[in-house]
């Protein structure tokens, strides 16, 4: 049992040790490193803008995907309410709940996501954000 690690100790358990306040000092580097690096490539012409039809072919397709999202979200949260009316054990109920509330959370984000970058693309000048319209409705 001597050679037994605790599982503190073991390599595994090792995270990020700096504080809170440094790591977001790093993130917002790593975040004004990108927009700087990225502003030279915005200049250029964009391929993407300058074809024929492929703005229109990927708002299109944000919008089935958007609304395959959404069909996905109805169909699992009728599954998991189906499901939850016939579980007898509470810890079932509460991780059918949580599957729920992931569910929920993950067609939430898949909503917002496009108009959220259009309108901060927009704002930052990024060039798709000005050619292809990810607004789902």
């Amino acid at each position: 049992m001597a050679s037994e690690e605790h599982p503190i100790n073991s390599p595994a358990a090792e995270t990020d040790t700096r504080p809170p306040r440094v790591r977001s000092r790093v993130a917002a580097w790593i975040l004004i490193c990108c927009l700087v690096a990225v502003e030279p490539a915005t200049a250029q012409q964009n391929a993407v803008c300058a074809a024929d039809r492929l703005p229109e072919m990927i708002s299109g397709f944000f919008r089935l995907t958007t609304a395959i999202g959404l069909m996905g979200l109805v169909v699992v949260w009728q599954a998991d309410s189906l499901v939850e009316m016939f579980t007898l054990h509470r810890e079932q109920r509460e991780g059918i709940k949580r599957h729920k509330r992931t569910a929920l959370k993950s067609a939430v984000i898949l909503v917002v996501l496009g108009p959220l970058y259009t309108v901060a693309g927009s704002m930052m000048n990024l060039p798709l954000a000005g050619c292809i319209d990810l607004v789902p409705w």
